[in-house]
């Protein structure tokens, strides 16, 4: 199965899933699980906002950082610009934050509700150029569902 149609699969089992009568916690949680069995990165999960912070959500993969600050590292600028970061190669990435020595290239999208970012999912892959513009349609598609 290519890319695409991971994608599409993805979406559809998605729309299923989320239910809007719980917190975003728990369809976070369903989410990240979802992501990481159609996709096995090295690591797929949130951070959600809290203050001047963006505290670690619901995930799957190894130990993660457990607070990132405002626009500091990859989860940190996408927050601040409210844009989707895709980087190549994070250990080129200006004030990148190492929650993992493994992982070589990330994407973040932010999460917004009402003009606000409420969440990042940051996604790593401990392969170097893995995610592209791809990735970023389906992804924003995606946490649009929350």
């Amino acid at each position: 199965m290519d890319t695409k149609d991971k994608y599409l699969n993805l979406l559809s089992a998605s729309k299923a899933l989320i239910d809007k009568s719980v917190d975003d916690v728990a369809n976070m949680a369903n989410l990240s699980k979802l992501i990481a069995e159609h996709f096995p990165h090295h690591w797929v999960g949130f951070y959600r906002v809290s203050g001047e912070t963006l505290i670690l959500g619901p995930f799957q993969g190894p130990i993660a950082c457990t607070s990132i600050p405002f626009g500091k590292g990859v989860c940190g600028k996408t927050w601040e610009t409210q844009t989707t970061q895709i980087v190549d190669d994070v250990h080129k990435f200006p004030g990148h934050i190492a929650c993992s020595a493994l992982s070589n290239s990330e994407i973040v999208i932010p999460c917004i509700r009402d003009k606000n970012v409420f969440a990042v999912l940051d996604i790593d892959s401990t392969d170097f150029g893995t995610f592209s513009q791809l990735d970023k349609e389906y992804l924003e598609e995606l946490i649009s569902y929350l």
